[in-house]
C-alpha cells in the first residue's frame, strides 16, 4: 500500500490542454484556465510543447521572469520574447501570438510544476563577524556554519516575509535595521521589531537591543518596494544592499557560493539561480531540505547543453537533456560529489560552471506517493518490465541511458488514450520527444495503473532487451492520502 503526505498532486503538478489562437499580447493574448482538481492553480514553471505541427519546447519560470524562455531540447541562452509567456495567473497562464506556445488552431499541452509560490516565509541567522572591521555574515539553514562573505547582497521576493534573527551574542551591541540607503534612512513599510518575543517600536527595538535575549526584524516586502540596505544603527559600514524582486526566489546561504532559491518542499521542487566560478567543488544550495534526486541545469548565458544529474547513475555520469546521447561519465559535472540534504556540487565543466556566467536549475527530490525517480530494465517483449511508483501517473519521462540514438519520451494522462479503449488497462498511446522538436507520435503504449507504469510495446527507445533507462514520474493522485507514509513506494 503506497501512501502520500500530498492528498491533492494537482495543487503541484498540473497538465493543461489548450487551442492555439495566435492572438498576440496587444489584444489580450491567450489567457489559458487550468482544471487542475485543486481549484486554482498558480504555476511557477511551465514547459510547453505543440503537439500538432514541428516547433521547439519552450521553458518559462517565475524565478528567471515570464517572458524570458528556454528550449529543453536546443542550447540556446535566455532570450527575451515579448510573444511568448507573458503572465502567470491566479489559475493558469497567458501567452502570446508566437507560434510556440499560441500558434492559430494548433493543439498545446503545458506540463506545470509549483514551486514557492506569492509569498514565501524564509528565517537568516545574522552574526557579526572581524572583517576589516565589524561586518555582518549569515548562517546556512542548519546553523551550522557561516557564509564565508561579508555584507553581501541579499535577494528578497516582494510578498515575501523575511525574519531576521539576530540573537547571536556577537550581535548584541549592533543594533540590526533596514533602511533605503546604506546606514541610514530607517524605512519602516512592512516591517515589525520584536525583543523577547514582545513587539517594540523602532526607538524601542534599537535602545533596548543589547539587553534583550531575543532578537528578530521581520519584514513582508511590499510590492515595489524599493532598494534596501540592512546595517548597524549605531556603527556605519557593517551590511549590505537588499534587492527587493519582482522576480520569485531568496537568497540561500547553504553552498560555498550564494544562489536564489524559488522552492516548495511539500513537492520536493526547487527552481536555483546562481552564478559559476569554474572551480570545482563549488557547492549550490538548493532549499529542498532532502537531496535531489534529479536536477539539470542550463547556462543561461551560453549556448551549451542541459545537463542532467539522475542519482541512480552515480555522481561520475550525467545525461544531456536536449540530446539523444547516452549517459557520459562526468568527473568535472558533478565533482564526484552526491547532492546532499541541503546543496548540490559542481565540477569546473562549463556548461554547469562557468565563470561569471549565470545558471537554472531545476531540482527535484522524490515524495511518497507524488514522484518517483529511478531505472528500470526492459526485456524487448510486448508484455515489457512494471514500474512501481506507488501511485497512478500524470507524467512519464523515459531515456535510455546505455545506448545512443535514442530519445527522450514524455507521456502524460491528459493526451490521448487508446482509441478505442481496451477491456483491459488504461495505455497512453500519444508521446512526445523532449530532445526533439518534433510534434507528438501515436501508438507507442505504456499504461497507467494505480501503483505505477507498465510497458506494452517492444520499442527499444523504452523497452530494448536488457537495456538501462531512467525514468521520472509524479502522480494523478495518490492511492492512499492523509499523512501517513509507508516504508515501500
Amino acid at each position: 500500500m503506497a501512501y502520500t503526505t500530498i492528498n491533492d498532486s494537482s495543487a503541484h503538478f498540473h497538465t493543461q490542454l489548450y487551442t492555439g489562437n495566435g492572438t498576440a499580447i496587444g489584444s489580450g493574448g491567450n489567457a489559458i484556465t487550468n482544471n487542475a482538481n485543486s481549484g486554482n492553480f498558480r504555476p511557477d514553471w511551465t514547459w510547453h510543447k505543440v503537439r500538432s505541427t514541428t516547433n521547439d519546447h519552450q521553458v518559462y519560470d517565475s524565478t528567471r521572469g515570464v517572458k524570458i524562455r528556454l528550449n529543453p531540447n536546443a542550447t540556446n541562452s535566455d532570450f527575451t520574447l515579448n510573444e511568448g509567456l507573458q503572465s502567470f495567473d491566479t489559475n493558469g497562464f497567458t501567452v502570446g501570438s508566437d507560434n510556440g506556445v499560441n500558434q492559430n488552431s494548433e493543439t498545446f499541452v503545458a506540463w506545470q510544476w509549483a514551486a514557492g509560490g506569492t509569498a514565501p516565509t524564509k528565517t537568516y541567522k545574522v552574526v557579526v563577524v572581524s572583517d576589516s572591521g565589524n561586518k555582518y555574515r549569515f548562517r546556512n539553514s542548519a546553523d551550522n556554519a557561516t557564509f564565508a562573505q561579508s555584507a553581501v547582497t541579499l535577494d528578497l521576493q516582494e510578498g515575501g516575509t523575511y525574519t531576521f534573527d539576530v540573537s547571536d551574542s556577537s550581535v548584541s551591541s549592533h543594533p540590526f535595521v533596514i533602511g533605503t540607503s546604506a546606514n541610514s534612512n530607517e524605512y519602516s513599510t512592512g516591517v515589525v521589531y520584536k525583543l523577547d518575543g514582545v513587539t517594540k517600536t523602532y526607538s524601542q527595538y534599537t535602545s533596548g537591543f543589547s539587553a534583550a535575549t531575543t532578537r528578530q526584524l521581520i519584514i513582508t516586502v511590499a510590492a515595489s518596494a524599493p532598494t534596501l540596505y540592512y546595517w548597524c544603527s549605531v556603527h556605519s559600514g557593517m551590511g549590505g544592499q537588499i534587492n527587493t524582486n519582482t522576480l520569485f526566489g531568496s537568497t540561500n546561504f547553504d553552498g560555498s557560493i550564494l544562489s536564489v532559491v524559488n522552492v516548495n518542499t511539500t513537492a520536493g521542487f526547487s527552481i536555483v539561480r546562481y552564478v559559476g566560478n569554474a572551480t570545482s567543488g563549488t557547492t549550490v544550495g538548493h532549499g529542498l531540505g532532502a537531496a535531489p534526486n534529479v536536477f539539470f541545469v542550463k547556462d543561461r548565458d551560453a549556448t551549451k547543453n542541459w545537463i542532467v544529474y539522475n542519482e541512480t547513475l552515480g555522481n561520475d555520469r550525467s545525461l544531456t537533456l536536449n540530446t539523444n546521447d547516452q549517459q557520459s561519465a562526468s568527473t568535472d559535472h558533478w565533482a564526484n560529489t552526491s547532492p546532499t540534504s541541503s546543496v548540490f556540487s559542481l565540477g569546473d565543466y562549463s556548461h554547469v560552471n562557468a565563470n561569471s556566467d549565470n545558471f537554472v536549475a531545476y531540482c527535484f527530490s522524490a515524495i511518497k506517493g507524488y514522484s518517483s525517480f529511478g531505472s528500470y530494465q526492459g526485456n524487448n517483449n510486448s508484455e515489457g518490465p512494471y514500474i512501481y511508483t506507488g501511485f497512478k501517473p500524470a507524467w512519464f519521462l523515459v531515456k535510455l541511458v546505455d545506448n545512443t540514438t535514442r530519445n527522450w519520451q514524455i507521456w502524460d494522462s491528459k493526451r490521448n488514450a487508446s482509441t478505442p479503449a481496451p477491456a483491459i488497462g488504461n495505455p497512453r498511446v500519444r508521446t512526445i520527444s523532449a530532445s526533439e522538436n518534433t510534434a507528438e507520435t501515436g501508438d507507442y503504449e505504456v499504461d497507467f495503473c494505480s501503483t505505477g507504469v507498465k510497458i506494452r510495446n517492444d520499442n527499444s527507445s523504452w523497452n530494448g532487451d536488457n537495456y538501462n533507462y531512467v525514468y521520472w514520474a509524479f502522480a494523478e493522485c495518490p492511492l492512499v492520502a492523509g499523512g501517513v507514509v509507508s516504508t515501500g513506494g
